[in-house]
């Protein structure tokens, strides 16, 4: 009987560093997006279960092992914890732990390299820590957050992480080679 071998998306890829940005996977934990029923109130329950407030559109909350990232409209992705059962009731919850492949690309460079690959302002002066955006990076679906002064969050669909890999690195060898 073939025995199973549980692996990450980018199969626990070391992190990768082409001039001053450094690309690095990450386990964000348990993924579950959750969709508030019609006409409820969420952000109170979900302060009080998980200690990170109800994200407003286009921003996250939290921090690594416990982060909630708006996900699109009237729905947030919690990251980190397993959900509460008593969200589902005023709530879809929904896992997708194995749906999302998780990157962080940070350094000096990291703006200028997100720039080759995202329609979006990406700079400090518009996209500030905590802002986040469901965007095109290059030419697939994904989510972009900013969580520190030069790093930021990146997720595309798991199927597309080796995509997310070529494309990261070619723009980060692109920026290099301008120094």
């Amino acid at each position: 009987m073939a025995e199973l071998i549980s692996k990450t998306p980018l199969d626990d890829m070391a992190p990768l560093t082409i001039g001053t940005v450094t690309l690095a996977e990450v386990d964000l934990g348990i993924l579950t997006s959750i969709a508030p029923y019609a006409q409820v109130k969420i952000a109170e329950p979900f302060k009080a279960t998980h200690g990170v407030a109800w994200p407003a559109p286009n921003r996250a909350t939290g921090k690594a092992g416990a982060r909630a990232i708006w996900f699109g409209r009237e729905m947030v992705l919690l990251a980190g914890p397993k959900p509460d059962p008593t969200l589902a009731e005023h709530a879809a919850l929904t896992d997708q732990s194995d749906a999302w492949t998780a990157v962080t690309l940070s350094g000096d460079d990291a703006e200028d390299v997100l720039a080759r690959l995202v329609p979006l302002d990406l700079s400090a002066a518009h996209f500030k820590r905590g802002h986040t955006a469901r965007s095109q990076i290059q030419h697939m679906a994904g989510s972009i957050t900013c969580i520190g002064s030069d790093t930021f969050l990146l997720m595309v669909l798991r199927s597309m992480a080796g995509t997310l890999l070529h494309d990261l690195e070619r723009a980060m060898a692109s920026v290099a080679t301008r120094r």
